[in-house]
Order: structure tokens, then C-alpha cells, then sequence
């Protein structure tokens, strides 16, 4: 799986995404991830790769063509044209099945906005989905352009050490996770839950899902289905 990056701040993007496991996973060839440097791609003699918005208004658009050459330089590289995704407010709300999907994607270009956004015409020439990661508004769209690459990229066979990483997680199976424990026993007077002491399988897992479902009755119950209600 290869995800590229079009952003004014690539560092910022190597900074996280060249760490942790999503950086091994790099090292070891289980995903690719690159980040393009927008202005690279501008023909203004001064790296420009913004205007004032026609019409009027406070702030700056960033224009369509060095957007649009910087994708058409990546294309140039891959053997069919990459799924564009543009970070905006504007777009659907990312959630847990989103990233199950774009994880099973070749290829993903995603456009990191800035200023005021970017000239409508380049999201409708190339762009096709636009995503947002929440009901809120940041300064740029590098936050969540990591954070869609993060989600997705777990979920790439090999990235965690086993499916079982991920598919238990919260959200995924439509539940919030259960409690975790670990050493020692005892902390601070408060003992870890028996039953994960008996080695039980079967009763541990049932527990587990126990757990999960009065968490997400308590936390999200627009999550619970009719049968868990």
C-alpha cells in the first residue's frame, strides 16, 4: 500500500509518520508513504502557491496547479491513478469502517489544505472523497491527513503483530474495547477483575464483551445495535 502526501509541511508529516510502528512498518516495506512539498510544484519564480480568494474575503486560497501538477507528477510513478482524498471540514467524518476500506486501497493521494482551502476547480478535476476527522476546524490539513494514513495503515497485513491487534479494538465490531489489565495484581489497593485471572477462555471473552457493551451503553449508545440494547 502507498500513500503520498501533498502538503506545504512535509516535515511535520515525517516527523510522526516516521516513528513508531507506522515507521517500522515504512522500513520494513510493508507500506510506502511519501511527502511531496507543494511548492516544488508551483511556476511562480517565488514559490508562491497561494492568492487572495476572487470575490473578496479575509485570508488566502491556495491555487489549483501546483496542486494539480504535484499529483500529476505522482501519477507519472504508479501504474493507475491514485484514490484523492482532500482533508476538509466540508467532508464525510472519518470513522473506524472508512479506514477498513481505504486500507485495502493500492494506491492514496491526500491533498493537505492550509489558509482558506484550496481552489474549488482542483477538488473537482481530481479529488474523490473529501474527509474530515471531526466537527472542528484546524489549522491546516496535515493533522488529519496523518491521522487517516495512521488508521488505514494498522490495519495493512503485517503492520501489528497479528489481526486480533486491531479487529478487538473500539469501533471496530461496533462496540467501544473493554477494560485492560496488566502486572501487578494488586495496584493502589484495586485488584485486577478475577475473572482474567482464571484463564478461562471462554468466560474471559464473554466477560469482555460484557464489559464492552455496558461501555458503549453508557458512552455511545447510538453505537448499540437492537440485539445489544
Amino acid at each position: 500500500m502507498r500513500f503520498d502526501i501533498a502538503t506545504l509541511f512535509p516535515d511535520m508529516c515525517e516527523a510522526v509518520l516516521g516513528e513508531s510502528i507506522i515507521g517500522r512498518a515504512r522500513k520494513a516495506g510493508l507500506i510506502e508513504l511519501y511527502c511531496h512539498q507543494i511548492r516544488d510544484y508551483t511556476l511562480d519564480k517565488h514559490n508562491r502557491v497561494d492568492d487572495s480568494p476572487y470575490g473578496g474575503g479575509k485570508g488566502m486560497v491556495m491555487q489549483a496547479e501546483p496542486i494539480y501538477r504535484c499529483w500529476q507528477a505522482v501519477c507519472e510513478g504508479l501504474d493507475e491513478k491514485p484514490y484523492v482524498i482532500y482533508m476538509s471540514p466540508k467532508g464525510s467524518v472519518f470513522t473506524q469502517k472508512k479506514a477498513a476500506e481505504l486500507s485495502k486501497m493500492k494506491n492514496i493521494f491526500v491533498i493537505c489544505g492550509h489558509y482558506e482551502g484550496v481552489d474549488q476547480r482542483v477538488i473537482d478535476k481530481i479529488v474523490d472523497e473529501e474527509i474530515s476527522i471531526g466537527d472542528y476546524v484546524l489549522t491546516g490539513g496535515e493533522l488529519p491527513a496523518m491521522v487517516i494514513c495512521d488508521a488505514a495503515a494498522r490495519m495493512v497485513p503485517g503492520v501489528l503483530a497479528a489481526e486480533e491487534c486491531f479487529t478487538e479494538e473500539s469501533h471496530f465490531a461496533g462496540l467501544l474495547e473493554y477494560p485492560h489489565y496488566t502486572r501487578p495484581e494488586v495496584w493502589e489497593g484495586m485488584e485486577v477483575p478475577p475473572v482474567l485471572l482464571t484463564g478461562h477462555h471462554k468466560n474471559i471473552a464473554a466477560w469482555r464483551h460484557e464489559q464492552a457493551v455496558k461501555i458503549t451503553a453508557e458512552r455511545r449508545p447510538d453505537m448499540l445495535s437492537e440485539k445489544e440494547r
